[in-house]
């Protein structure tokens, strides 16, 4: 149990480095989107950093949306949680929080079996088959929808070549899912030939702390989360330091 200092402190750094990976993400997508010109042989140099940064922080999004679904990421204040949980999901993918989160808990409850909707049963150990099935089950019809809608507004209201919104915008959204699959669920919970350690049936990387920010923010410590789901991403490497001591399960 966090003290009212640990908690005040654990949310002032939650909600700041939120606030700057939204804001990052939203200045490099308008930038990228609406102003980047792709008609010079410099704008298509820039294109590569430019895809790469936006699916970075397109990790960070979801990342931050699945802390304020724990409440770790403004710990006693739902409020905060729900706004910023909100906001970062429907920026990510047009998903909403209230529809993902009890999908998301039932993966906590029910992890690595065939009540988890984040596990394949049927392709515990295949990487495309299981993606194709986890996006099928959290990406719809609401989904695409939504992201059709905000795709001719961009066009036609708002004026963005369709060519700047491929490359951008839906690029960096499909990789970033794909890099969020990838580090985040299927090296964690894929089976292998060496049991989990527990009934968390979760495995952790062995990155270092550049690698492990850079590939999931943090995310690839796996087992740390399922044992410590309070834990906001940025303190994983500290848990996980803290959980190798002599002693410690």
């Amino acid at each position: 149990m966090l003290t009212a200092a640990q908690q005040r402190r654990q949310a002032t750094v939650g909600l700041l480095l939120a606030v700057l990976i939204v804001a990052a993400w939203l200045s490099l997508h308008v930038y990228a989107v609406f102003f980047h010109s792709l008609s010079a042989v410099s704008g298509w140099l820039w294109a590569l950093p430019l895809v790469l940064a936006l699916i970075w922080l397109s990790v960070g999004l979801f990342i931050v949306a699945h802390d304020a679904m724990h409440g770790s990421l403004a710990p006693g204040r739902p409020a905060l949680n729900r706004f910023f949980g909100r906001l970062t999901l429907l920026l990510y993918a047009g998903f909403w929080m209230d529809r993902l989160a009890p999908k998301h808990f039932d993966h906590h409850r029910h992890v690595g079996t065939d009540r988890d909707p984040d596990f394949s049963a049927d392709h515990p150990t295949r990487f495309w088959p299981w993606y194709l099935a986890f996006m099928r089950r959290y990406f719809g019809l609401r989904e695409a929808a939504i992201l059709t809608v905000l795709v001719w507004s961009y066009v036609l209201l708002l004026g963005a070549p369709l060519g700047n919104l491929l490359l951008f915008w839906a690029l960096p959204s499909i990789a970033s899912s794909v890099q969020l699959f990838y580090f985040g669920t299927y090296l964690p919970h894929r089976h292998e030939e060496s049991p989990f350690a527990d009934e968390h049936r979760a495995r952790s990387n062995e990155y270092g702390w550049l690698a492990s920010l850079l590939t999931c923010f943090h995310f690839g410590y796996h087992r740390e989360h399922h044992l410590s789901p309070g834990t906001p991403w940025w303190a994983l490497p500290a848990e996980r330091q803290r959980r190798k001591a002599p002693l410690m399960p």
